[in-house]
This record gives C-alpha cells, structure tokens and sequence, in this order.
C-alpha cells in the first residue's frame, strides 16, 4: 500500500503545482495589461530659460511643474528673501519669493500673492496663473462633483491621488494613499512658508501648497493643499503673506 501510494502523490502535488503557475502567470498577464494614461505634452518657456513641461488636461492646458521664476515677465527680479531672513518675510508686503529652507533640490519657489497677482506679470506670456475656477476645473476633470469642487476643506475621495506624481516617488507614503498620476499633473510636495518666515511642518515630500490667483475678502487668496497622509484635495482662503508654490495654465 506504501509503494502504490507515492506515485500518486507525486502526480498529485504535480498537477497542483502546475495548477498554480497557470494562476500565478494568468494574474501577471492582468497586470501587465493595465497601462498608464497616455497624455498629450508640450513645453513652455519662462523669460529667464526655465523650460517646464506642459500637459492637456480635459479641455486645459497646464504646467506640469511648478513654477521657478525669479523674474517678471518684463525682465524685473522679485525679492529674494531666504530661510536665514524670517523677520523680513513676516513684514514685507510687496512681491517676494523663497525656496523651502533654501534647499535647491525643492520643487518650485514658493512665491508670496503679492507676486502672484503683480500686475508684472509672473507667468510665461500667453500663460497665466491659475485661477480658483481653473482648479476646480482640474478636480472635477479628476472626478470631482460640482457640489465637492465648490466646498471648502478636505473634499472628494482619490482626486487627490490622481493629481499627484505617481507612487513611490515624490512623496512619503502612508498606508493606502498612493498617488497615480492619473491626471498628468505631477504634483510634488513642496510645503510652504508660514506668515511669520518659518518654513512649514511637514515640509517636502510631505505637504504640498498652490496659490489660485483668485482674491477673497480681508486680504486673503484661495489655494489648494496636498498632503501625503490624505487622498483628498483641501480647498480654503489664507492670507497674502505666506509663500506657495504656482501652476499656470495657457490662456
């Protein structure tokens, strides 16, 4: 009984063996199918060379990076204020830039609104800086209702995750929050700088912050803000003073 038994186990375990290589390499060829989107690129150019990527995004055209520009678009500098100058930064009221704790490796200045809404002109010609209606635009495109994309605070479900760059790069990751790029955007995680000069907690990879060029009452301005722990967009207004990132979009 012991010798007639071993073939067939041998047979047995053959067969299950087989059996799961039929599943494993059926479930990779799934996998492999599934392919990003493929989007429509171009590039623009600032007035000092910087040369961004550019992508159509429904009926939008949108820099696919953040803006770096330490020039208007007449030629004239605007304020550099460093990490090692916090007092200036917490008076000043006139167009000025920094750099996330000066760190050349952030992506994008971080622009106070005085720059944003300089009658100078801050985005490349032909282009402008995205208003607080070009951003619900790009939420709704990324499935956002028209209900959420006019709410304030966290809204949607994964729009968030479709505007940023995809997993791993980019940003922390956190449990389930995984960024897929889906929308071409590419946002990264440039954090800000706070009213008083300091530079905000979480900072890069972490937290990321865009002004829209749209105004609110009592010296205020609507933005956006991403965060590596949230797969949501957060919508709000804040005051002029503190330092965000920029996306344009072609007139």
């Amino acid at each position: 009984m012991i010798k007639s038994a071993k073939p067939f186990f041998i047979s047995l375990s053959f067969w299950m063996a087989a059996i799961a290589m039929l599943l494993f390499s059926g479930c990779g060829k799934e996998v492999k199918e599934i392919e990003d989107p493929v989007f429509e690129k171009g590039t623009v150019t600032d007035m000092e060379g910087n040369i961004y990527e550019t992508v159509k995004i429904g009926n939008q055209w949108w820099m696919a990076e953040n803006l770096k520009s330490t020039k208007f678009r007449d030629g004239s500098d605007i304020t550099f204020i460093s990490r090692l100058n916090p007092v200036r930064w917490d008076t000043i009221n006139s167009s000025a830039y920094s750099q996330y704790e000066d760190n050349p490796s952030a992506p994008g200045l971080l622009y106070n609104w005085y720059a944003v809404s300089d009658a100078r002109g801050l985005a490349p010609e032909g282009w402008r800086i995205a208003t607080d209606e070009d951003w619900k635009e790009l939420e709704r495109h990324a499935g956002m209702s028209n209900d959420e994309a006019d709410g304030l605070a966290w809204r949607g479900t994964y729009e968030g995750d479709h505007l940023k760059v995809k997993a791993p790069e980019g940003w922390t990751l956190f449990g389930t929050v995984w960024g897929d790029n889906k929308t071409g955007f590419a946002a990264l995680g440039g954090s800000c700088r706070l009213f008083n000069g300091n530079f905000g907690i979480p900072g890069l990879k972490q937290s990321g912050f865009w002004w829209t060029s749209s105004s609110f009452e009592n010296g205020q301005a609507w933005y956006r803000y991403l965060d590596y722990k949230k797969s949501q967009v957060f919508r709000s207004h804040i005051m002029h003073s503190y330092g965000m990132s920029v996306r344009c979009v072609k007139n």
